[in-house]
């Protein structure tokens, strides 16, 4: 197939398209290269992705309306996979006009060049930060989640509902994925696995909040990867049993599915700087913090649903993962 990937040098959207390239699609990667991290980074992922004949790769923005359209005039996309984001929980704090920008008017031109093509399926990253200020464990795509406790979780409830409404007045299909602290490696260096591996082979302080008394649900990215390919060939269809007196957020009687992508064995934060000691062979020195404002005590999925219609769970375990990673960066780094 042609698959658009948006986000193609980040994180999440170079493990997927590899993934699809290595199953024999063609893939469009667009992504714009901000400075949120280094950009060495993100060309680094880009460049094991391009000696790829079936990749074609554009600096574009999401939110660059004109570029969008001329991309969306072209060839017709039989999947379109949105991971492009401005991503982050706590710079969403300091940096709102970022976050509307990117999610929110960058999710718009997907979906009006989804709209214009007739997009089979358009598969869109949500996150389990729109859980927000809801304490029942675990997480379902069932829950209420209309009460956000950052705005980097609300423009990702924007999009969501977005989608329905694409789906509900267009008729285009789309599946929501809320991934669950994604780590691995190529990660981000604003996330834990990164920010902890550096400063502890730097000797330097890491802050740790709360006492390290949070709990996350870890999940690999090869995992969600693998989530995200599946997920592309479930087209949602209307529900027949959606009851509008009793609706259900995670389905609709529109063409509209949300499922949650997480490991469903939630870590606390102590453990997992422990995993990362013993595998570096160091002891971190803790700077402890109190609780950040839009953080939460706990994440933890329920994925059912997922694995229902996938036949399929994430299955690497904390200590794998992080061995992985913690390769990744010494070769990457060269430390």
């Amino acid at each position: 197939m042609n698959i658009l990937v948006t986000g193609a040098a980040g994180f999440i959207g170079s493990f997927v398209a590899a993934r699809l390239l290595a199953d024999g699609h063609t893939v469009t990667g667009i992504d714009d290269l901000n400075s949120y991290y280094q950009t060495s980074l993100k060309q680094a992922r880009l460049d094991r992705l391009t000696p790829n004949p079936n990749f074609q790769f554009q600096r574009l923005a999401v939110n660059d309306r004109a570029g969008m359209a001329d991309l969306f005039a072209g060839p017709r996309f039989d999947r379109v996979i949105h991971l492009a984001a401005q991503a982050g929980v706590r710079y969403s704090i300091e940096h709102p006009e970022a976050y509307v920008d990117s999610n929110v008017v960058g999710f718009l031109t997907i979906l009006e060049g989804c709209r214009a093509q007739e997009t089979p399926h358009l598969v869109y990253a949500s996150t389990s930060s729109v859980y927000g200020a809801n304490t029942v464990q675990p997480f379902s795509p069932r829950h209420d989640v209309d009460h956000p406790v950052s705005l980097y979780a609300a423009t990702k409830r924007a999009n969501e509902l977005m989608a329905h409404t694409y789906s509900h007045v267009f008729g285009l299909p789309t599946t929501g994925l809320r991934f669950f602290t994604v780590y691995g490696p190529w990660g981000r260096p604003d996330m834990a696995a990164f920010l902890f591996t550096r400063a502890i082979l730097a000797g330097e302080p890491i802050n740790v909040y709360n006492g390290g008394k949070m709990r996350r649900d870890f999940t690999y990215v090869e995992d969600v990867a693998e989530a995200v390919v599946r997920v592309m060939d479930v087209i949602p269809e209307p529900d027949p049993t959606w009851r509008s007196d009793l609706p259900d957020p995670s389905r609709s009687s529109a063409p509209f599915r949300i499922f949650n992508v997480g490991n469903s064995q939630p870590v606390e934060l102590d453990r997992f700087i422990g995993v990362l000691e013993g595998l570096l062979d160091r002891t971190a020195i803790r700077n402890d913090l109190p609780m950040q404002a839009g953080d939460v005590l706990e994440t933890s999925a329920d994925t059912s649903e997922l694995e229902a219609a996938i036949n399929y769970r994430p299955t690497t375990d904390l200590e794998t993962g992080l061995a992985n990673f913690v390769t990744w960066y010494r070769d990457y780094y060269g430390e």
